[in-house]
């Protein structure tokens, strides 16, 4: 088969994990086929509402660019189709959201239960989505990609998701590389085949890809085919977006630079991944149609 071929092919799902280079291929195997149809399909039956959606990977004094750029984008999704998005993230990601309009909730690094407990009580939430966030491993610490602790700089927002199930609110996770809140439900898996001491928060609906923000524009891609409603963000609104919060303080988690990069990957292969998952939800949109014809 050649490669005009093989791009015919490609899935959502295919193409979020292009690059793969932190085992997410692996866990593929172990989730759902249509792992990202799935959430948005799970998501856009939520009852109108307020929907929770947390970010913020410490990295050196700053929030990393991989998390932001896919709550931001989802977050205006979900908007466009009558939720009502809140971000609750921490001092790290200040000023990311309210530019676009978004309603933000910043904690505190010391809060607990108790703070958590409110918030769901204040805001009533019809979900939870969390998008590249730490969440409490299988040792009881906060780690980065290279193993060291960030327990001291990471607000305890994957505290929200388990309080989640107590409440029987739905949760959605977004992971690249196995300590995000959601990679507990795969943490034997993980353990296992990759290595390293997972993040044990679980979710409902967990979507892997290559970079969490690619994650985010896939279930878009989908919600976008079911709407009929444009959702995906243009090029020039991401590359507008990732260069102001870089400008703002945002790094690469990769490189640790403050560069209009996300994990390593230039802006181009950002707009790669975005113009790929347009045009399938467009083709999965013509196949659905030639079917119902």
């Amino acid at each position: 088969m050649d490669t005009v071929a093989k791009k015919k092919t490609e899935t959502v799902e295919d193409i979020v994990l292009r690059y793969s280079r932190r085992g997410m291929h692996i866990l593929r195997e172990h989730l759902d086929e249509n792992f990202c149809r799935l959430a948005a399909e799970r998501m856009l039956t939520l009852k109108k509402g307020n929907i929770l959606l947390t970010t913020g990977f410490y990295v050196d004094g700053h929030a990393e660019t991989d998390g932001p750029l896919g709550t931001m984008t989802l977050a205006n999704a979900l908007r466009k189709v009558g939720y009502h998005p809140i971000i609750i993230t921490d001092m790290f990601c200040r000023g990311f959201f309210e530019m676009e309009g978004l309603d933000v909730t910043y904690m505190d690094i010391k809060d607990g239960w108790k703070e958590y407990g409110s918030l769901i009580r204040e805001y009533d939430p019809v979900g939870m989505i969390s998008i590249e966030r730490c969440g409490r491993n299988t040792e009881s610490d906060y780690v980065n990609m290279r193993g060291d602790s960030i327990k001291s700089r990471t607000a305890r927002i994957d505290l929200l998701f388990e309080l989640a199930m107590e409440h029987k609110i739905p949760t959605f996770g977004i992971g690249d590389g196995g300590n995000e809140i959601g990679m507990g439900n795969l943490k034997e898996v993980i353990q296992e085949e990759l290595s390293l001491a997972p993040c044990e928060v679980t979710v409902d609906t967990l979507v892997i890809s290559t970079v969490s923000n690619w994650g985010a524009y896939a279930v878009e891609a989908y919600m976008q085919q079911m709407k009929k409603v444009r959702l995906l963000p243009s090029y020039k609104e991401i590359k507008r977006y990732l260069e102001t919060i870089v400008n703002m303080g945002s790094v690469d988690g990769v490189t640790g630079r403050q560069s209009a990069s996300v994990d390593g990957f230039p802006l181009e292969v950002e707009r790669e991944i975005l113009e790929s998952l347009d045009v399938a939800a467009s083709a999965a949109d013509a196949g659905e149609a030639r079917k119902a014809g």
